[in-house]
């Protein structure tokens, strides 16, 4: 157990820690390349750990250099079995939904995926299911659930529409779709995140962009170039949020990613209220034909200000999934009532955690109401209290900053969660309260 704390103002510098998502997509692709590839700033974190493990097991070399990491792909067709096909993917719920579309169209192949507890609580349907309509053989338990089970097949492609904006099972079947015969689409309802995307430019793949569709043709074989991660923007957030609550705080993060599909929370914060300054807004492009294989990166300069409530729908979630909690926690210092609507997705998170979020800040004296699809909060502030992480390490963050900006303090059980996604967390807030 971590307690945290009334803090005075943060002040300072922060570079985040390396982009988990992107760290993630760059061993993995870097495994289905030809050619070795070199990756720059790759976040060493649990779940990213697990994701290199996997590689490993698949065939490929991994050579840990200072400050950089080489992978020794096997190619895109020859993932092997080196051990006896069982894939630990530990925490990791990128890692449990791209890695099928890899091995599904590894025909001969049999492998069974499995994880940790929390693992074994997500459904893996929404892969699973168009999987077999490309011609995989997927068996999960209970027909939804890890471990499951992958055999290899001769894939062809298809037209998918995702009920729900996701990019995982978007990535996973893009994958899938380079292995397939013929053109695979995918349609989501509005954009998600786009590093997949990115990464299938970079390694020259058929792909192509139409609106919120993306195209991908069958590849012989994958050319990824060298990739430099960019500090993670889900991770600096907390920072922000913390520069947001904390009155007098300024703050200056640098090295960030600024990708636009993933600076949803900056852009809510800042209409709160919070000053915010950075390159936050949405390229003025129509999306068509091929986007940038480049991860845009840049500084934000924060500062604490009067927080005005905000109302977040459906369209905006997808930009901003993993930052929800701490639109929840700018809700208990805001002026008026914050609603979250549309973000069934948090419930298939590592706890459910929307339930999370509401009974965690509630405990802490939030005014709080859980929804179906979101939560509504009342402005008035923290009294403080204990704040369970269930093993969910974005909760386990969103409880150490909260005891910064509450009145008396709070004790995080299950604190070491946050090393899943950010293992110097703690060092990392104490050198800004010590400014």
């Amino acid at each position: 157990m971590s307690r945290f704390e009334p803090s005075g103002p943060l002040r300072g510098s922060f570079r985040p820690p390396a982009d988990k998502s992107i760290s993630h997509r760059a061993a993995l692709f870097g495994a289905m390349s030809d050619v070795p590839v070199t990756i720059e700033n790759f976040l060493y974190a649990e779940d990213t750990l697990s994701t290199l493990s996997a590689v490993r097991s698949l065939g490929a070399g991994v050579d840990e250099r200072e400050n950089e990491l080489v992978i020794r792909g096997v190619g895109l067709h020859t993932a092997h079995e080196t051990t006896g096909g069982l894939l630990h993917v530990g925490n990791a719920g990128t890692l449990m939904r791209l890695l099928p579309g890899w091995l599904a169209g590894q025909r001969g192949g049999q492998w069974t995926i499995d994880g940790d507890e929390s693992i074994r609580r997500r459904p893996i349907d929404r892969i699973a299911v168009p999987l077999r309509e490309m011609g995989a053989r997927v068996e999960a338990r209970e027909g939804r659930l890890a471990p499951f089970r992958v055999e290899g097949a001769d894939l062809h492609g298809i037209e998918h529409e995702l009920p729900v904006p996701s990019a995982q099972v978007k990535s996973c079947l893009l994958i899938a779709g380079m292995l397939a015969e013929g053109e695979t689409t995918i349609c989501e309802p509005h954009m998600s995140r786009d590093h997949t995307e990115r990464i299938l430019c970079r390694s020259r793949a058929p792909f192509e962009r139409d609106g919120t569709c993306v195209r991908v043709r069958q590849v012989d074989e994958l050319e990824l170039d060298d990739v430099v991660v960019p500090g993670d923007p889900s991770s600096a957030a907390f920072m922000v949020a913390a520069a947001c609550v904390v009155p007098r705080s300024r703050l200056l993060v640098s090295g960030v990613g600024l990708n636009w599909t993933r600076t949803g929370f900056f852009r809510v914060a800042r209409r709160m209220g919070a000053v915010i300054l950075g390159d936050l807004e949405e390229p003025q492009t129509d999306h068509q034909g091929q986007d940038s294989g480049d991860e845009p990166v840049g500084e934000l300069d924060v500062a604490a200000a009067p927080l005005e409530a905000t109302t977040v729908d459906r369209d905006e979630v997808p930009l901003l999934i993993d930052e929800l909690p701490l639109v929840a926690l700018l809700g208990c210092f805001a002026e008026g009532e914050t609603v979250v609507g549309g973000a069934e997705e948090l419930r298939l998170k590592e706890t459910d955690r929307i339930a999370g979020v509401v009974e965690g800040l509630r405990a802490l004296g939030a005014d709080i109401d859980a929804t179906a699809d979101g939560f509504a909060v009342r402005g008035g502030g923290l009294e403080g209290g204990t704040l369970d992480a269930r093993g969910d390490h974005r909760l386990a963050m969103l409880g150490a900053v909260a005891g910064l900006a509450s009145r008396s303090g709070v004790e995080v059980t299950g604190m070491e969660a946050a090393t899943i996604s950010y293992p110097h967390f703690e060092r990392d807030l104490a050198a800004l309260r010590e400014h």
